[in-house]
């Protein structure tokens, strides 16, 4: 039986040497990991520089691929590192996958992303929680939250929701680990200070809608740029929303929707109907949908869709302004990033 061969780089890997931060990000484990494996396995770089810092060229990441891809499929991180440095054979199956594409059946359908996005595939599906949180909390500090939201976190959601939609019952576990430490990402994100006389913004998944985190993404963005959020999260009850509005009288009110199902139009028109404030100087909200379930039906009056988090905060800041918003773009995910 021979081994498998670990020096052969996959295509599409960088020519010059890279950091340990770097390439953790690229395979999706953390700097932490890529020590112990050095250390416990000699699996590391083959230089460095001013004999401290690692550079990891190739075939060093080459190595370190495929011993990811063998340790996701269950294989003994020691077995797997001689394997990946060529020094043991392995079982049958492992040997088919590792001439394959790089991730083997188990990876996420990705495309061109940025390396970061592969990175954090890779963790999700080895359910490896520590790496998911570094990996986010690394992307979220390098990009900004709105670049880290539509580059990173959204393409990975997107590829989990495909991979759970043709697949039945498996991958659900990685869907739901990545939400929680994307919600608990978003929510470590600080907020600016406002103006405390400011109207809220009113953020609200529809009745029946569950699926709240493009809704958290926003919240976090708004509350960057120092604007007044309320944030009611999935599923609130017709009645409920009724009376917050009336409640707050906010600037704005955004009702996402994931699916067509859930895109209530009768409830958007009785939104936008609500006045509140005193008599004689009553006001009414803008009403913005956001979501993929709104993209059937006619305009509702006095609403406007959103396309994109970037554009979207752009237009509820106008909004909160006072001043007219720049062409509606839109929070949106994509549907298939929740399996619907």
């Amino acid at each position: 039986m021979q081994p498998v061969p670990p020096t052969t780089p996959p295509p599409g890997l960088p020519a010059a040497a890279l950091s340990t931060g770097a390439v953790a990000r690229r395979l999706g484990v953390s700097p932490t990991t890529l020590r112990s494996w050095e250390r416990r396995y000699a699996i590391g770089p083959a230089r460095r520089e001013d004999g401290r810092h690692r550079r990891w060229t190739a075939q060093d990441i080459a190595r370190l691929e495929l011993m990811c891809r063998l340790t996701a499929q269950g294989v003994p991180p020691a077995e797997a590192a001689r394997a990946a440095q060529g020094t043991a054979p392995a079982a049958p199956a492992v040997r088919e996958e590792a001439g394959r594409a790089p991730g083997g059946p188990n990876s996420l359908p990705l495309g061109e992303v940025r390396p970061e996005c592969r990175g954090l595939a890779r963790a999700a599906v080895r359910l490896d929680a520590p790496a998911v949180e570094e990996l986010l909390d690394a992307a979220l500090a390098e990009h900004g939250l709105v670049t880290a939201w539509e580059e990173v976190i959204a393409p990975t959601l997107h590829a989990v929701g495909r991979k759970w939609a043709s697949a039945g019952e498996r991958y659900v576990e990685v869907e739901h680990l990545l939400s929680w430490y994307v919600s608990s990402a978003l929510r470590r994100i600080r907020t600016a200070p406002g103006h405390p006389h400011t109207p809220p913004v009113l953020l609200a998944c529809v009745p029946g809608e569950l699926h709240s985190l493009p809704m958290e993404a926003l919240a976090a963005a708004l509350g960057e740029r120092g604007l007044p959020v309320r944030m009611f999260g999935p599923a609130l009850p017709a009645d409920a929303l009724h009376e917050a509005v009336r409640r707050t009288g906010p600037r704005a009110v955004v009702l996402w929707s994931q699916s067509r199902t859930t895109a209530d139009r009768p409830l958007v028109r009785s939104v936008a109907g609500i006045e509140w404030g005193l008599r004689g100087a009553r006001g009414h909200s803008a009403v913005l949908l956001a979501g993929p379930g709104w993209a059937s039906g006619p305009q509702d009056p006095r609403t406007e869709r959103l396309f994109g988090l970037r554009s979207g905060v752009d237009v509820i800041a106008a909004l909160a302004a006072g001043t007219t918003p720049p062409a509606t773009g839109a929070v949106r995910a994509a549907p298939a990033a929740y399996g619907s």
